[in-house]
């Protein structure tokens, strides 16, 4: 099986295969776009993946630095927002992570809701 990462041309899609393309890009943002035939997918499918790495290694280094400060940011003598300071400090780059994750999919559902509106509601297209 030969694959590619051309883009096929615009076509006329139906209604259930519009509904497929939306929920492609419900798994993975961008691959319902590319589906459709719009170019915009490489971009929103890039996002994702660069948003979903950033998370899992800054996530994966914040699960760390809470357990070995766990014992420390529990104590509740001391100043409280000196750790929410470090917490916010430690949280910034996983948070910042689901956020370019969550751009992504915003994205792709608004080129999901400009796929489906462009379909005819009934009938079969012609012509594809």
């Amino acid at each position: 099986m030969k694959t590619s990462l051309v883009l096929n041309p615009r076509c006329h899609l139906n209604r259930s295969e519009a509904w497929g393309c939306f929920t492609a890009n419900l798994a993975l943002p961008g691959s319902g776009s590319l589906v459709a035939g719009r170019a915009i997918g490489y971009v929103q499918i890039t996002c994702a993946f660069i948003g979903m790495g950033i998370t899992l290694v800054a996530g994966m280094r914040f699960i760390m630095w809470f357990f070995a400060n766990w014992a420390r940011l529990s104590d509740q003598s001391q100043d409280p927002f000196g750790y929410l300071q470090e917490l916010w400090t430690a949280a910034q780059w996983p948070l910042g992570g689901m956020a370019i994750f969550a751009f992504a999919m915003l994205w792709a559902m608004v080129t999901s809701f400009q796929v489906l509106s462009a379909t005819p509601k009934k009938g079969c297209v012609t012509g594809k």
